[in-house]
């Protein structure tokens, strides 16, 4: 039972914050077993990704049937600022970039930036489970070459 409750808690935790939080605590709950804190924060970053991805979608279009009915949509677009660099972003990087910063920044807001840029669900999905992958591996193996320098400090 206690082995299950640790792996709920890492894949929840994998669920929101992946990066900052979800892998290091893998590592340190499930003491360096490598299997282990791939699948389990695999598993959370994923279904994450799954889950923001769509409830994003349904927000996106929760907003914009909200702004129809109240007039707040306009027939010209109106640049401002924001607008500007937004777009350039959007330009530079691509779906790419954003799945690469993704599990760092959190994953509801990532999904949900990739979801605002992107309509294309299953491709949104695809590129951030790929990133998950990605992000999985590297951190676990980041943590195990500096392990001497954390311990004591972090674990």
């Amino acid at each position: 039972m206690a082995e299950l409750l640790k792996i709920l808690s890492v894949f929840v935790t994998c669920l929101f914050f992946f990066g900052k939080l979800g892998v290091p605590t893998a590592v340190v709950v499930f003491k360096y077993n490598f299997w282990k804190v791939f699948f389990v924060s695999v598993a959370g970053g994923v279904t994450g990704n799954i889950i923001f991805t769509n409830l994003s979608a349904v927000i996106i279009k929760w907003r914009h049937n909200f702004r129809l009915r109240r007039g707040k949509i306009h027939q010209h677009r109106i640049f401002t600022k924001f607008n500007r660099r937004v777009i350039r972003v959007k330009q530079r990087f691509g779906l790419a970039g954003i799945a690469f910063i993704t599990p760092m920044i959190g994953m509801p807001v990532g999904a949900l930036l990739a979801e605002r840029f992107f309509k294309d669900r299953k491709r949104v999905i695809f590129y951030l489970s790929v990133s998950v992958v990605f992000w999985s591996i590297a951190l676990y193996l980041l943590l195990l070459i500096f392990h001497d320098s954390l311990t004591g400090w972090l674990i």
